[in-house]
């Protein structure tokens, strides 16, 4: 069966990252979609991983448009570069960074 909004999980990761990379007033609109079908490999059940996973999905789903969407676009920012740090670590790398950009 198709997708409409992506499944899986880095993949659903990516869009979501996407969204994020817009103006926090613009950031919002369709995101939560592509959580619908988002989901958790197995092997990061019970893991940082799963943790910040579900503070994503709140952050997200509990966001309501026009009400501090900048804070809260910033803090699913946090939360994203902290998933990314912690799936590096999950996959062996032991010194992950997300790095400084100018």
């Amino acid at each position: 069966m198709e997708s409409q909004f992506g499944r899986g999980y880095i993949t659903n990761l990516v869009l979501l990252a996407k969204h994020f990379g817009l103006p926090p007033d613009e950031a919002w609109g369709g995101a939560a979609d592509h959580l619908t079908e988002m989901m958790l490999p197995e092997q990061f059940r019970g893991t940082p991983i799963e943790d910040l996973t579900v503070a994503l999905r709140k952050r997200v789903l509990w966001h309501q448009p026009g009400t501090m969407d900048r804070e809260d676009a910033e803090e699913v920012i946090r939360i994203l570069y902290r998933l990314i740090v912690a799936i590096d670590r999950q996959l062996g790398i032991e010194d992950p960074r997300i790095g400084t950009y100018d």
